[in-house]
């Protein structure tokens, strides 16, 4: 994969975390949380699409569509595992 797919991938992802931490609010560390969530997610998503032939709003090499959806399907997850675990802390204060 060219530099240039890797790059965009990357600032892709990592748009899509810091607008996820904008709408759901938290720490800067919860924002660093929601960017690697991203990125795991989005690579994930584009190596599957690439394994399964999925073309889903590709650009140039990169399966951005497929990416997009599992970055937030990955940040979502994540972000409820956060709840659940803060609402079992405080039912066993």
């Amino acid at each position: 994969m060219p530099i240039p797919t890797i790059v965009f991938g990357v600032l892709l992802s990592t748009l899509y975390g810091a607008i996820y931490h904008l709408l759901r609010g938290g720490s800067t560390k919860m924002m660093l949380v929601f960017i690697l969530l991203a990125w795991i997610g989005f690579w994930l998503g584009d190596a599957l699409a690439w394994n399964l032939d999925w073309y889903f709003f590709g650009i140039g090499n990169l399966n951005a569509g497929t990416g997009t959806v599992f970055s937030f399907v990955f940040m979502i997850i994540g972000d409820l595992i956060r709840i659940l675990r803060g609402n079992l802390k405080t039912e066993k204060k």
